[in-house]
């Protein structure tokens, strides 16, 4: 008998087994049943006895074999490393040595292949099929090493273990983690399955690859999703894979995790940011913003109903968790195979670097994409200056709210020119320029309703002029515009709004009411639930969407037509004898998103208590079904506009008088579906007045007669209309220098620069 069948070739034996035991008897296969074989690999796998259940190595398997044992070697070679993952081996080497050898040393202990496990002491491992019961394998039938699923194929690029000369590995080596011969129902499955096996695995890592492809290069706005957007080479990739493959096997598997959970998080920012584009026009704020996603849930009640709402949230919630986790698995994932397979990968990162880096300096660009890029990177700098900013710009923000050059106005000097006078402040609801000249079929429609309105006007005694106002916002967020015009702050964030809000600062209602000669109501449709910002505004009466005694039903989001707050505010406050003149500030609901169903002109005796809307409810359209093509969305929103002007317009033919003075604008413009991409932020103004007096103080601003402004007409920041109203209607007869207006060219260019809205000259 060989020396080598008498010595035990691995430490473990030497140092743990204890003395080699008596081989000197041959075994044959038949000396141990397949029952005897089974219960014993069971027993082991079970209980966890011997080595082989620990993934060390057995002895007396190892006593066994020697280099002349070619079976046994071929049947440890399967579970080898493939070449240049372990360097060859002496076979003098301890097998444990050899086992750690290369990238082996990432995957920590090896565990046995199955023949190793079942073979009896003193059997030579390999001379057995465990699958085939008893009986000896023929070497020549021993079935070559395959790829599998979860690596290259075991052993050398010419079939051969790694690590042992000539083909063979002296048996007991540990063979590689995750064959698909290992013990569990997915190893036997990948044994009995291995070409599915092998599809499932190069399927997955060719996803994980999309999957990271697509967070890095995936625009974050519609607009900008192109063919071209997709054919960039990010060079994140290229970095994060070169640190990755010089890195220890523990470190590179946490700079995988962190790297995949933040690049997780990064995607859900996109499919947020392409939310708030497609309705805000802006991208998310990840200091302000969170308040407007209980905004978003409220709007989702309102027309998609409670359970769809519900829903919506849970789909959004399930998908923000899941992206990131798929995304840590993902990277990891290929990590391991670049680790798996360091000098093709190491060759390939440095070939693509080279390549970004060129395309790079000579602009290389695919339509107007450059194919060298850096997006990914750039948004997160983005946000991070945008965070410092915000920080900065709260404390800038509060300095200019401090300064109010009619904060210390006496009473008696505040508004002399409109006393006696019932002054209305109507906000419309979405009302843009685009309903007026930036579409060309929508202007031509809209332009000829409000020349019907305005003839109306003419002939009920009034008279109306008209310009341009610049809002802070677009697409939403109606109440940063209301608090822009009445405290003559640029408030275009939520974190200005709290600010000024919690301010002192004169509104414009506030102005009358201090003044002492008029009383102040707010008529508040859209308001349901608690407003403690309400107080700021000085409004001596807030009506809300529960004080109107509104007892019909909801149009989607809007909770009561324009005409019946109309109707309301004549019979709560204007229609009471002995009163004072009122100062109102009106918010008309109708024309909000999603414009569908939309109510029609009854007669004002018909109003009553709201009931009526029912029956009209059910005649208008579904949201759902205009939603679906967005020329039927430019169409009920055009439709929604001239309703709520044409309720304005009634309600002065109808209960106008020669002391009422009505002032009309929208808040902001509508979202991109209707607006466009790129649209301004200009939203039309109109004074309509039945005493030409009150008209002719604001004759320099050089406003154009009627309810439509002219494409020429005036453009002033929305922030600047307090300081101008206040004068114009004040003891002064000429308004301040500072309030010139400002040219369409001069406002296009602030907006367009983003510039300081702070710079406005105030008085």
């Amino acid at each position: 008998m060989p020396l080598s069948r008498q010595l035990p070739t691995t430490d473990n034996a030497t140092k743990e087994d204890g003395p080699a035991p008596d081989d000197s008897r041959e075994r044959t296969p038949d000396d141990t049943t397949t029952t005897d074989r089974n219960t014993a690999t069971d027993r082991d796998t079970t209980t966890g006895h011997g080595d082989t259940s620990a993934g060390g190595t057995d002895g007396r398997a190892d006593a066994g074999a020697g280099p002349d044992d070619a079976p046994a070697a071929a049947g440890t070679a399967a579970g080898g490393t493939g070449a240049g993952e372990e360097p060859p081996g002496d076979d003098t080497a301890p097998a444990g040595e050899r086992s750690r050898a290369g990238d082996e040393a990432d995957h920590g202990p090896e565990q046995p292949s199955a023949e190793e496990e079942s073979a009896p002491a003193g059997r030579p491992a390999g001379t057995e099929n465990p699958a085939a019961g008893t009986g000896t394998v023929d070497p020549a039938e021993e079935p070559a090493p395959t790829r599998t699923p979860d690596g290259p194929a075991a052993g050398g690029d010419d079939g051969t273990a790694a690590g042992a000369p000539g083909g063979s590995r002296p048996a007991g080596t540990p063979g590689r983690r995750g064959r698909p011969w290992r013990r569990g129902p997915r190893g036997r499955w990948r044994a009995e399955h291995p070409a599915a096996a092998r599809v499932l695995t190069y399927g997955a890592t060719a996803l994980a690859v999309l999957f990271v492809f697509a967070a890095l290069v995936m625009p974050n706005g519609l607009s900008r999703f192109t063919p071209f957007a997709f054919t960039r080479v990010p060079g994140e990739a290229v970095v994060a894979a070169a640190v990755l493959l010089f890195l220890p096997p523990r470190p590179r598997r946490w700079v995988a995790a962190l790297s995949g959970a933040g690049l997780g998080l990064l995607l859900v920012l996109k499919f947020v940011d392409i939310g708030f584009y497609a309705v805000l026009s802006r991208p998310f704020d990840l200091v302000l913003d969170w308040i407007l996603f209980e905004d978003g849930h409220s709007f989702l009640e309102a027309t998609i109903g409670g359970t769809g709402a519900t829903a919506a949230v849970i789909g959004a919630v399930t998908l923000a968790a899941a992206v990131p986790v798929l995304m840590t698995l993902a990277v990891i994932r290929l990590s391991e195979i670049l680790a798996r397979h360091r000098t093709t990968a190491t060759r390939t990162t440095f070939v693509v670097a080279i390549v970004w880096i060129t395309c790079s300096a000579i602009g290389l660009r695919i339509g107007s994409t450059p194919v060298a890029s850096s997006a990914a990177a750039k948004l997160v700098k983005d946000r991070v200056n945008r965070v410092e900013a915000g920080i900065e710009d709260e404390r800038k923000f509060a300095r200019v709210a401090a300064v109010d050059d009619f904060g210390d106005t006496p009473p008696d000097e505040l508004l002399t020119a409109l006393r006696g006078k019932d002054v209305l402040f109507a906000f419309i609801e979405s009302y843009g320029r685009v309903a007026i000249d930036e579409n060309p079929e929508m202007s031509r429609l809209m332009s000829a309703a409000l020349a019907e309105d305005t003839d109306r006007l003419d002939k009920a005694g009034f008279s109306s002029r008209s310009g341009f106002l610049r809002s802070p916002t677009t697409g939403a967020g109606s109440w940063l515009a209301h608090s822009t015009l009445w405290s003559g702050l640029w408030v275009d964030n939520q974190r200005r709004y709290r600010t000024v809000t919690a301010s002192d600062r004169l509104t414009l209602t506030g102005a009358f009411q201090r003044s002492g000669a008029w009383r102040t109501v707010g008529m508040m449709p859209g308001v349901t639930r608690a407003w403690p910002e309400g107080k700021f505004y000085d409004f001596d009466a807030v009506y809300d969407s529960k004080e109107l005694g509104y007892r019909g039903p909801k149009f989607s989001w809007s909770p009561v037509p324009d005409q019946y707050t109309l109707s309301a505010f004549e019979r709560l406050e204007r229609a009471k004898r002995d009163r004072d003149p009122l100062m109102a500030g009106i918010i008309l609901a109708t024309s909000h998103n999603p414009w569908a169903p939309i109510p029609r002109m009854i007669g004002w005796d018909e109003v009553g208590n709201g009931s009526v809307y029912h029956a009209m409810k059910e005649e208008g359209k579904d949201p759902e079904e205009v939603w679906k093509d967005p020329e039927q969305v430019r169409t009920e929103y055009r439709r929604a506009v001239e309703y709520s002007m044409d309720s304005l317009v009634s309600y002065l033919e109808e209960y106008g008088d020669e002391d009422t003075v009505l002032v009309v604008l929208g808040d902001h413009q509508p979202v991109p579906t209707v607006a466009g991409d790129g649209a301004s932020r200009d939203v039309p103004v109109s004074i309509v007045a039945h005493d030409e007096a009150v008209l002719d103080r604001i004759s320099d601003w050089e406003w154009d007669e009627g309810l439509k402004p002219g494409p020429d007409a005036p453009v002033w920041r929305m922030d600047t209309f307090r300081d101008r109203f206040l004068t114009a209607y004040g003891p002064e007869a000429e308004a301040p220098s500072a309030s010139e207006p400002e040219s369409n060219a001069d406002a296009e260019s602030d907006a367009g620069k983003n510039a300081d809205p702070d710079k406005a000259a105030k008085r």
